[in-house]
């Protein structure tokens, strides 16, 4: 496979017309309730970021008109890698004047879109891409966005689901200054790529995270939330963006309730926790 350009990538756009990356197979059916940002005052599409030896696919979002170096967010997508919903999250940051990057860090395992279930992504996808080498991919992000109007001294993660994971982990990065984990796994099995989990990092975190979770989220119990407010409780005293990361949970809410193309979403918890993302940014610096 080409690590130049993803297939399902290849809809996106640069100008006005709409078209997006069109959303994985896996990830259906797509309801009619899924937000569509438009590209009215923004600049949006797929660009090539170096890292390492490839060139990485991103979709990359802007202000048309920008005044001096941008706040840089990362966004972190789910196991379906970047597709529609992943675009227009980008989109929607760029609306509100930053310069916005989703990274395809999948793109050395394959393609999500030629899986049809969940199972065959862990399995043949995410199992295959290890966190050394996102951590590698979001550092080259940063680099890339200071060289291209972003301003590094201002950059945020956040990320959904798996990207919610990769967001707490992305926080012991020096380049970051705050990060916002949407029902990120906090606990897990240890393995070569993933040799270590948000758990077990809280005292090397170098920007705070707000974590928002739902408590109906079957996969992500609320227990493994609270060793997680153990891990940054004992590093607090020593690790003041441990002690200044937070915990928001919506009551009822499930898995992915933000994803507003799936049954899942729940516009009450999604609107809140946009409001309080980009106030995170806003108080730690991004904004």
């Amino acid at each position: 496979m080409s690590t130049n350009r993803r297939d399902f990538m290849k809809a996106s756009a640069v100008t006005a017309t709409g078209l997006g990356v069109g959303f994985v197979a896996a990830s259906q059916p797509v309801l009619a309730q899924a937000i569509k940002t438009d590209f009215a005052g923004i600049k949006a599409g797929e660009l090539s970021i170096p890292s390492g030896s490839i060139q990485m696919p991103a979709y990359v979002s802007r202000p048309e008109k920008a005044k001096g170096p941008l706040p840089i967010v990362i966004v972190c997508s789910e196991i379906f890698g970047v597709h529609e919903y992943i675009a227009d999250v980008t989109r929607r940051f760029a609306k509100l004047g930053y310069l916005a990057i989703a990274p395809e860090f999948f793109v050395r395992a394959g393609d999500p879109n030629t899986y049809g279930t969940v199972a065959e992504i862990f399995s043949n996808i995410v199992a295959k891409t290890p966190d050394v080498q996102v951590l590698g991919d979001i550092k080259a992000a940063i680099a890339w966005a200071g060289a291209n109007g972003g301003d590094v001294k201002r950059v945020g993660v956040t990320g959904f689901c798996w990207g919610g994971r990769i967001t707490w982990l992305s926080a012991t990065m020096p380049e970051v200054r705050a990060g916002v984990a949407w029902y990120g796994r906090l606990v897990g099995e240890k393995t070569v790529g993933n040799p270590r989990h948000p758990v077990d990092i809280a005292a090397e975190l170098k920007a705070p995270v707000l974590g928002l979770y739902g408590s109906a989220d079957t996969g992500i119990p609320l227990e493994s939330v609270d060793k997680m407010r153990q891990a940054l409780a004992a590093a607090g005293s020593k690790n003041l963006a441990a002690k200044a990361s937070r915990f928001e949970i919506y009551l009822d809410a499930p898995h992915a309730f933000h994803a507003d193309y799936r049954e899942t979403y729940r516009a009450g918890p999604a609107a809140d926790g946009w409001v309080k993302c980009l106030d995170w940014f806003k108080r730690n610096g991004v904004a």
